[in-house]
């Protein structure tokens, strides 16, 4: 190692010395954290895709026709999930709907709008049926999506 290169290392070396002890010293001066450290008492994390029940290829208990998902191209899938779900809810009010689609293994939430999901993961690809219900709207938009990691 020529002499610039040792000099280029001791000069960097020094610089990180320098800029460590001086945030320590900073800390220092600023006193305890004000966040308080309360071990243990952290919430469970939220329920995530993955944990909710699959639903069955075919028809539901609740009567929604799943079909043959697993090997479903979503491209014909959605919207055919669509015409049967706007039919399927057609004139019903929104806790009708919200009953109707618990029946059938969704989640609903409701902020503004009734949002419900089946989100599951198979494997490497993410499942995911949706139906929502805007304020005002005669129809809801249903859909299904799938995404995989990697190459299939």
């Amino acid at each position: 190692m020529d002499i610039c290169m040792r000099a280029a290392l001791i000069a960097l070396a020094v610089a990180v010395g320098a800029c460590a002890a001086d945030g320590a010293g900073r800390d220092a001066q600023l006193g305890p954290s004000p966040f308080p450290v309360e071990r243990g008492s952290t919430p469970p994390p939220p329920v995530t895709a993955g944990r909710q029940a699959p639903p069955p290829e075919g028809r539901a208990t609740g009567g929604i026709d799943f079909g043959a998902w697993r090997q479903a191209d979503p491209a014909a899938y959605a919207p055919a999930f669509q015409s049967q779900i706007r039919a399927r809810l057609a004139g019903k009010s929104e806790a009708q709907i919200r009953a109707d689609l618990a029946a059938n293994g969704f989640t609903c939430q409701d902020g503004g709008r009734l949002d419900c999901r089946i989100e599951i993961m198979e494997r490497e690809c993410a499942f995911d049926w949706y139906v929502v219900l805007a304020r005002g709207e005669a129809e809801p938009a249903a859909g299904y999506d799938i995404m995989c990691l990697g190459a299939r």
